[in-house]
């Protein structure tokens, strides 16, 4: 039993960190800024992490920049006031991401900008040979592993499935229903937990949507953005260059 408990909380911790470093902080709002060789290594690392729910960096990329354009309108690709529940949220956003994805959305070129880009490893990855073998690889790990009588262990494979997805659901669906606000902004953008342990910092959703290019996604004294100490080391180390603003708040506050 602890080694299916320790594979789910690596999957979900590893792919997450994936999807608020790379796609999110990076792709999407370009807070700093890495090599080609990097951003190659980071690619590669999100395929391994999400496996099976692999996202493209380009098409996240665009669809959350849509987000924070039109957020709570219809025009925004996930918004709980256009969706009947949580499940018809996912889908349409998987309909929008599919769009932008095979080139059949019509995309505001402001939008389009300045996204990374591997267009060999993203189709490989979209494939359905890549995704159906990373979920048979799931499927392998949990019969190998859940012990005899514990059946209801398999429960937890359909997030393995959908685990990119599935914590997108989270904040976009909850942090625009549930939470509290810190800062007025235009949209009903909330932060989710006062503690993130969960969502390594994306649940700090309405403190996000009031400074988009912060790296730092908690601000008061209880909100600790796990990303963000990372993302100082990669910067010290020279993995990432943080932009010039950024560099100049964090020399203030050392």
């Amino acid at each position: 039993m602890l080694a299916i408990i320790l594979f789910f909380i690596g999957h979900w911790y590893l792919s997450l960190f994936t999807q608020t470093f790379f796609h999110h902080r990076y792709s999407a709002h370009r807070q700093f800024t890495m090599s080609r060789t990097w951003e190659r290594i980071f690619f590669i690392l999100s395929y391994v992490f999400q496996g099976s729910s692999y996202l493209s960096p380009y098409a996240y990329g665009v669809l959350h920049r849509y987000h924070h354009a039109y957020a709570d309108t219809d025009k925004d690709p996930h918004s709980p006031k256009y969706s009947k529940n949580l499940m018809d949220m996912m889908w349409q956003t998987k309909d929008k991401y599919n769009d932008i994805f095979n080139g059949r959305a019509d995309i505001e070129d402001r939008f389009k900008g300045n996204l990374p880009q591997w267009t060999a490893l993203d189709r490989l990855a979209d494939s359905w040979f890549s995704r159906i073998g990373w979920a048979v690889f799931y499927i392998a790990f949990y019969v190998e592993f859940v012990p005899a009588g514990m059946w209801y262990l398999y429960l937890l494979l359909p997030i393995h499935f959908v685990m990119g997805p599935f914590h997108g659901a989270i904040i976009n669906w909850f942090a625009h229903k549930w939470g509290y606000v810190s800062h007025k902004v235009s949209d009903t953008s909330k932060n989710l937990l006062f503690f993130d342990f969960l969502m390594l910092g994306e649940s700090y959703h309405n403190n996000h949507h009031r400074h988009p290019m912060s790296p730092n996604f908690g601000i008061r004294w209880h909100e600790f953005d796990p990303i963000y100490p990372v993302i100082k080391i990669f910067n010290a180390l020279g993995i990432i260059v943080l932009k010039k603003p950024v560099q100049e708040r964090l020399r203030k506050a050392a």
